[in-house]
């Protein structure tokens, strides 16, 4: 009866799902379009929102200053002047010394020419007699003079018609007086006017960063000021320690650079390590363009190639120390973003907002991450460049079983193995796994082939895991003997609450499916287990339960019979294989493993309902009890309608006579 509702609710079942479906759709709609129409006005108001998100992030960073400050008795004005000035000397002063160093480059570029010539020399003479640079040179001369050939052609004035040489012409503007001062004043005013105004900016959002908050916990609603109070937190969090640590990761990382490029002889050595100490704000990208350009320089100034070498060599070494060691001794990596969510936020960063675009690139889109953390309407902005994963284990191990990727899925399993105990996984990722999939065939969602794949894919990753339950097998024989001591396996930590499994020795135990493929990878699971615990494990199909199969089974010397349930309206058909079990071999014990998912409330089985011995509701509970030395529970008597059918003729001719 339960299969004919089943069949009689699917499609009501999947027309809910397809609404359900349908609900999530709906709201991402008008949410692409409002990322699409706050991306045009982010870059068509660009020269103001520039300065805005410069200042907002400044704030972040200087806001721990201040309430240091104000901790010491410091007022609030006084303590937010101090701050903004203090930084802004300090931005001031690197500016200048970056404009300095730049200026003396310039001027020694030309005697820099010499040697890049030299170098170009040596390479040519290092690919003659048809080297790879004669080769090229050569092609670029022959379509060179193709080109000048065809021109020519096209150029050549016919017979009938006279050349004429073009007329000079020359183009005089008259500049008045304001216009030469306004092409001169308003491009060097720009920067300081812009410097000014993030200022101004940076020091009322300082002082009024209270009164900030509070009117941005207004505008969100008094519904929501647990989540808005989080939000708050959480980025000023996350985006001032960033920035701060940061800074500090840069400062460690460009003073050994400057001073091992003024060693090994790198003009404006302090140019190159300013550069560094802000390229770096940048990951991955940055530091790759940091050491480009003392390496240009390096190969523009000596004659041979070591400069080049130590260069690059004292690049890498800052990179291995600052990544290994610094990096994790300060704040590790903490910013909540992905690799490629980093990537793809400086390409979109730089495009909307040039180079300063490319340094914000990071605390900005933290800040995106933040909001999708804490607001439901963008959450969509956590999951695309989050770090955290979006799928929890045993949803992914489904997603890979149903796709039928056994491979990543052994990966993931033997990443988790690193640390735990393989019972443990099968209780915590693969048999919820596999309740996934037997609630969508409930549901009538999952195709007879998705389900012969997904039960493949399954009983596949039980087979790519033999490995390490043998290793786990013998770990287990040698704390028996006393070899070593007791612990968990493959460096599995103490705080793990593993339960504690019996020794199997010389028992033998059968594990058959209750009613479908995914059932019998199921009690594969809990073969396996068994096996590492040095029993003897058997295992058979659902269908050996068959009134007609049943008398095939070999039971000799089996000991105990466990059967997998995974749909918890089961108790008919695990009444009915109990006493098919028992009565096949009288005096077998017979478990039931039924897990459940966690959101199932039901009353647990009962196991005198269905005449078994146990019933167990994960692998290690039905190790534990399958592995119990108690004898068989008596098969109950049959007192069903054939019994009743019976007494009736004997009744009616009673009643008769």
């Amino acid at each position: 009866m339960a299969a004919v509702d089943d069949v009689r609710n699917r499609p009501a079942r999947v027309a809910a799902s397809s609404s359900e479906d349908a609900d999530m759709v709906r709201p991402a709609i008008p949410t692409a379009f409002t990322l699409v129409g706050v991306t045009a006005v982010l870059y068509l108001g660009r020269e103001v929102f520039l300065p805005l998100a410069v200042a907002f992030l400044l704030t972040f960073a200087l806001a721990p200053m201040v309430s240091a400050m104000r901790k010491r008795s410091l007022p609030k004005l006084p303590a937010v002047i101090i701050t903004v000035a203090l930084a802004f000397m300090a931005i001031g002063l690197f500016s200048f010394l970056v404009a300095t160093q730049v200026s003396t480059l310039a001027q020694n570029i030309p005697t820099y020419q010499y040697n890049i010539l030299e170098k170009v020399r040596s390479l040519k003479e290092m690919g003659a007699n048809g080297g790879i640079i004669e080769r090229l040179s050569g092609a670029v001369e022959r379509v060179g003079a193709e080109l000048e050939k065809g021109t020519r052609q096209t150029s050549t004035p016919t017979p009938e018609a006279e050349p004429r040489e073009p007329l000079p012409v020359e183009i005089v503007t008259r500049q008045t007086t304001i216009d030469t001062l306004k092409n001169v004043i308003v491009p060097l005013a720009s920067p300081f006017a812009t410097a000014g105004l993030i200022i101004v900016v940076v020091i009322f959002m300082l002082l009024e960063r209270e009164d900030l908050r509070d009117r941005f916990i207004r505008l969100v609603g008094y519904s929501d000021l647990h989540r808005t109070t989080e939000a708050l937190q959480d980025a000023g969090k996350r985006v001032g320690r960033y920035l701060l640590m940061q800074l500090v990761v840069n400062t460690s990382y460009a003073i050994p650079i400057t001073i091992g490029l003024w060693l090994i002889g790198i003009p404006n050595a302090l140019l190159w390590g300013m550069l560094a100490l802000v390229l770096r704000f940048v990951p991955y990208i940055g530091p790759a363009i940091a050491m480009l350009l003392p390496l240009l320089l390096a190969l523009a100034i000596a004659p041979g190639w070591s400069l080049v070498l130590w260069t690059a060599a004292l690049f890498i070494l800052m990179e291995l120390v600052s990544n290994n060691i610094v990096e994790p001794w300060l704040y590790g990596s903490r910013t909540g973003l992905s690799p490629l969510a980093i990537i793809v936020a400086a390409i979109f960063w730089t495009w909307l907002w040039g180079p300063l675009g490319l340094v914000l690139s990071t605390p900005l889109t933290v800040c995106l991450v933040v909001l999708g953390r804490h607001v439901p309407q963008f959450a969509f902005l956590d999951v695309l460049l989050g770090n955290e994963p979006v799928l929890e284990p045993h949803t992914r191990l489904y997603q890979r079983l149903l796709a039928g990727d056994p491979d990543e899925a052994t990966d993931n399993a033997e990443e988790f193995l690193e640390e735990r105990y393989l019972v443990d996984y099968y209780d915590r990722i693969g048999i919820p796994a596999l309740l996934l999939g037997e609630q969508d065939r409930q549901r009538g969602v999952m195709s007879d082939e998705q389900r012969r794949k997904l039960a493949a894919s399954a009983q596949a990753l039980v087979s790519n895991l033999d490995e390490v339950a043998q290793e786990e097998e013998d770990e287990e024989e040698e704390d028996a003997d006393g070899k070593q001591e007791p612990g968990p396996a493959n460096g599995a930590t103490e705080e793990i609450d593993t339960p504690d499994l019996p020794d199997g020795d010389g028992k033998t135990l059968l594990c058959l499916g209750g009613r479908g493929e995914i059932d019998d990878a199921a009690a594969a699971m809990l073969a396996q287990i068994l096996e590492v615990q040095g029993a003897a494990a058997k295992t058979a199909s659902h269908l050996a339960l068959e009134s007609g199969n049943i008398g095939l089974l070999d039971l000799k010397g089996v000991d105990a019979a466990v059967v997998a349930f995974l749909n918890s309206r089961s108790a008919a058909h695990a009444r009915y294989a109990v006493r098919r079990l028992k009565r096949a071999k009288p005096g077998l014990r017979v478990g039931i493993l039924l897990p459940k998912p966690e959101d199932d409330d039901s009353a647990p089985m009962k196991a005198d309902a269905v005449n078994a011995d146990f019933v167990a509701e994960s692998i290690a509970e039905a190790v534990i009890s399958g592995l119990a030395d108690q004898k068989a529970v008596p098969l109950k008597a049959t007192t069903g309608r054939l019994s009743r059918k019976r007494t009736r003729p004997k009744a009616a001719a009673t009643a008769k006579a």
